[in-house]
């Protein structure tokens, strides 16, 4: 870890090279926390979609719990975990809601059935079965035809901007190596800690 002063250089090559390495099954997934404002916290494994100076990517159904939960408390913390590669990276920061013109573009590079499946599904919403899912499916393959299929005004994306960012990395005897980047007005600061 030693040798970068930007935490986001860093993130991106060791997603890099939890991409190359075959025994990482999917290397974008990580963990989204998120706080209900009557419950308290809630988690779930998204997908990272983009990562940039600007923060974290990931995109959802704009109806769903956890997009209630970022409306009434627009922070989260993300959580990476690449086990075969013993690696972890925990962030923190504020969250918000990426461009229509972004959500469209990516919405355009998704599968047509995973397209058709967001107009399908009330997520999180019971379901009576499966059929009526593929009922839904079928219907929104049928409205649309063979042209393209808009972004559903329900479905959108998120961008965590971190605010603090920590490396981890396991080593032997469980003296692991931990370094926390934290954002200040002049840019980011680093700083190790006790495993």
């Amino acid at each position: 870890m030693d040798g970068f002063a930007d935490p986001i250089a860093l993130f991106r090559q060791w997603l890099a090279e939890a991409r190359a390495a075959p025994a990482v099954k999917e290397p974008t997934a990580m963990t989204l926390a998120t706080a209900d404002p009557v419950e308290g916290p809630d988690a779930r494994i998204v997908l990272l979609k983009a990562c940039d100076a600007d923060g974290f990517v990931f995109y959802t159904n704009l109806e769903s719990p956890k997009a209630e939960q970022l409306a009434a408390h627009p922070r989260a913390a993300l959580c990476f975990w690449w086990e075969p590669l013993a690696r972890q990276v925990r962030l923190r920061g504020f969250v918000e809601r990426v461009s229509d013109a972004d959500a469209d573009a990516y919405f355009a590079t998704r599968p047509r059935l995973s397209q058709l499946g967001a107009w399908a599904s009330e997520q999180s919403r019971p379901l009576p079965n499966r059929r009526r899912l593929l009922e839904r499916v079928a219907r929104y393959g049928i409205r649309f035809g063979i042209g393209a299929v808009p972004r559903p005004p329900n479905w959108g994306g998120y961008r965590l901007v971190p605010h603090r960012i920590e490396f981890w990395r396991r080593r032997p005897w469980r003296l692991h190596e931990r370094v926390v980047y934290e954002r200040a007005e002049e840019g980011w600061t680093a700083t190790s800690l006790y495993p």
